[in-house]
């Protein structure tokens, strides 16, 4: 009876800290997906005509057919591709960006402004004009991904920076560090987790600007596929598409997770 309430505290601690059972947790995702999907697969074709929203046994039949005959790989190489050269760019661009900004004194102050509004742009519409700039070739995509990238990162350094603790920085001043000391030894690790988390946020942006940069002007890559598949009106086509962008984004964050427990083992 006693090892009762200390079960129920464990209970709350886990609740409240975020730490369950690994397989439990494995056990739910597997049970909502085969909800989801098996409602899915019953009721289309039943409760609503299975031409509007295809099957999941249609769209797994396609991804067969796409990898025998090549276009899976042809396809997905180069949406991944440009997803990730542009959230590196972004990524790394947007960081060093907020860091600089953070320290910059009364600079900051001069071009937050002016970061806002950009930020406030529609960058959606700014695909075509990266087209027009640059082509269909993989430049604009590139840079479309970074457009959606870099802000996000930049803002994640930038918050990150101010909320380092102030008087570690000033002990690296009495003792007169280098900038590469503070950098490495102070900067660095305290936003790491501001870092993280804007990788895992930027991975999605990243997906949906090369979509989007492929949607207005491409021949190759998934936002192509959809679109040619609209075009055909073939849903399973379109489904397809947007599973497969799916399951891009779950495995890059699965990598970033474990990246993620590697670096916050403290955590």
């Amino acid at each position: 009876m006693a090892s009762e309430p200390k079960e129920r505290k464990s209970r709350s601690a886990a609740a409240f800290s975020g730490r369950y059972n690994s397989g439990s947790v494995w056990l739910g995702r597997v049970i909502l997906f085969v909800v989801i999907f098996g409602l899915w697969e019953i009721l289309s074709g039943r409760a609503f005509n299975a031409f509007w929203v295809s099957k999941p046994s249609l769209i797994v039949k396609r991804i067969y057919d796409m990898t025998l005959n090549g276009d899976l790989w042809y396809h997905l190489s180069v949406t991944l591709q440009e997803s990730l050269v542009g959230l590196l760019i972004g990524m790394v661009g947007g960081t060093l960006l907020g860091i600089a900004i953070a320290f910059s004194g009364i600079f900051q102050k001069w071009v937050y402004p002016y970061i806002m509004a950009l930020y406030s742009l529609p960058r959606v519409s700014l695909a075509p004009l990266f087209i027009v700039w640059f082509g269909i070739g993989m430049s604009s995509k590139i840079l479309m991904v970074v457009a959606m990238v870099i802000f996000v990162a930049f803002y994640n350094a930038y918050e990150g920076v101010r909320n380092i603790d102030k008087d570690l920085l000033d002990m690296m001043s009495t003792f007169k560090a280098k900038w590469t000391h503070k950098l490495s030894w102070v900067v660095f690790p305290s936003i790491t987790t501001w870092i993280l988390t804007s990788l895992r946020l930027n991975i999605g942006m990243a997906l949906i600007g090369s979509v989007i940069a492929e949607l207005v002007g491409s021949n190759r890559g998934l936002g192509y596929y959809i679109t040619y598949s609209s075009n055909m009106l073939d849903t399973t086509g379109i489904f397809t598409g947007l599973v497969l962008i799916m399951l891009i984004a779950v495995v890059l964050e699965q990598i970033i997770i474990q990246v993620e427990r590697r670096l916050l083992k403290y955590r």
